[in-house]
C-alpha cells in the first residue's frame, strides 16, 4: 500500500505527488486500469459544471496532478469524473456500532490482486479543509476515511442501472471528509448535490449518529439502527425497499448478498457485546463469509480498516485481515 502525505493547497498538493510520480517513470495513463472512452469523455465533460460550482478545488488538484504529470488534464478528469459511473470492480462491506462505550466504523475493500501494490492510505491537510486520514484503490478519490472531527465515511459501490451528471461514489466521501463535521451535515449535503453513481454511504460521527445513505442520481434513503441493535452494515447491494429496484443483479457482486447477512447476523447476535474485537472478528471471517477469496481468481480484501471514534484511534490491515494483523495509525491528530 502506498502511503501519501498531502498538504498545502489543492493544485499544489496534486502537483507535487503528480510530479513525484512522474520522477519515479510511473505515469499514470499507462496503467492497464486507466481507460478513457468517448462515452466517459461527453459524461465527463457533463459533470464539469457541477464541480466547478460545488467543488472547484478538486479540479484544481486533478489539473495539478495532470501538469506535474506532463499529461492531459482532459484525459486524467475524464478517468477520475466517470469513474464508479460505469463498469468498476471494487467492491467491500462496512459497518457502524455504537453502544455505552463505543462508537466504531469498520470496512473491508475487496479488488484486484494483480494492483494491490497501487493502492493508497493518504493524509491530507489541506487549505481551507478538514484534515482526514483515508484509503483508496485510485487516487483523488476516497473510498473510506475518517476526519480529525471524529466523522467516519465509507463507501460501497452499486453496480449502475442509472447514471447521470454529477458527483461519483468516491469523491463523495472526498468531499464529506473535506468538508463535514457531523453525519447530520453530511445528510443534508447530500440532499444537495447532484449525484451520478449508485453507492451506500455509510457515516459515523463523534456523538454514536450512525446511518447508511442508499444514494443515486434519483433517490435517497437513510437506514438507520432498528430494533435489531445499535448498528448498521451494507455490502454491494441496496437494502431498502425505496431502493431496490436499483439493484443490478445481472453482475457479479463477489457474494455481496452472502458478505451482507454474514454481517447483519454477527452483529445482531453480538448486540450487546459491541468492541473493536469483535469488529475484528467479524471484518476476518469469523462470523461467516466476508473475506475468504480465492486469490488465484485475482480477487481479494486488500485493506480492512476500523475507525475508533469514540477512542480517537485508526487500526488498518495492509491485505486480508484473516491473514495479516491490524496496526494502528498514529499520524492524524484530532481535535
Amino acid at each position: 500500500m502506498y502511503h501519501g502525505r498531502f498538504k498545502g493547497t489543492h493544485y499544489n498538493a496534486g502537483y507535487k505527488w503528480g510530479k513525484l510520480l512522474y520522477k519515479n517513470n510511473k505515469i499514470i495513463s499507462n496503467q492497464h486500469t486507466f481507460v478513457i472512452t468517448e462515452e466517459r469523455k461527453n459524461f465527463a465533460k457533463q459533470c464539469l459544471s457541477i464541480y466547478e460550482k460545488y467543488y472547484p478545488e478538486i479540479l484544481e488538484e486533478i489539473r495539478g496532478i495532470a501538469d506535474g504529470q506532463k499529461s492531459s488534464y482532459e484525459d486524467l478528469y475524464t478517468f477520475l469524473l466517470s469513474m464508479y459511473c460505469f463498469e468498476f470492480d471494487n467492491h467491500c462491506t462496512c459497518l457502524a456500532i455504537k453502544n455505552e462505550n463505543n462508537i466504531i466504523f469498520g470496512r473491508n475493500s475487496d479488488f484486484l490482486v494483480s494492483i494491490e501494490k497501487l493502492y493508497m492510505n493518504c493524509l491530507y491537510k489541506l487549505e481551507n479543509s478538514y484534515a482526514f486520514n483515508g484509503n483508496t484503490t485510485a487516487f483523488v478519490e476516497i473510498e473510506d476515511g475518517i476526519n480529525e472531527y471524529g466523522l467516519a465515511v465509507g463507501l460501497t459501490f452499486i453496480y449502475p442501472k442509472i447514471i447521470k451528471a454529477g458527483f461519483n461514489a468516491g469523491i463523495l466521501v472526498r468531499y464529506l471528509l473535506e468538508k463535514c463535521k457531523t453525519t447530520n451535515e453530511a445528510i443534508e449535503i447530500l440532499k444537495v448535490l447532484p449525484i451520478a453513481s449508485q453507492q451506500t454511504l455509510t457515516i459515523a460521527d463523534s456523538t454514536g449518529n450512525i446511518v447508511i445513505v442508499e444514494c443515486n442520481a434519483e433517490s435517497i434513503e437513510i437506514i438507520k439502527p432498528n430494533e435489531d441493535g445499535n448498528f448498521v452494515t451494507t455490502a454491494n447491494e441496496f437494502n431498502s425497499k425505496g431502493m431496490k429496484e436499483y439493484n443490478n443483479y445481472n453482475v457479479d457482486n463477489w457474494r455481496a448478498e452472502e458478505r451482507y447477512i454474514s454481517s447483519y447476523n454477527a452483529l445482531k447476535e453480538n448486540n450487546h457485546n459491541f468492541s473493536i474485537e469483535l469488529t475484528k472478528d467479524i471484518l476476518s471471517g469469523k462470523y461467516g463469509f466476508i473475506c475468504q477469496y480465492d486469490r488465484k481468481t485475482n480477487a481479494d480484501t486488500v485493506w480492512s480498516v476500523i475507525y475508533d471514534i469514540k477512542n480517537k484511534k485508526i487500526y488498518r490491515v495492509e491485505g486480508n485481515p484473516s491473514r495479516k494483523q491490524f496496526k494502528e495509525d498514529t499520524r492524524l491528530k484530532f481535535k
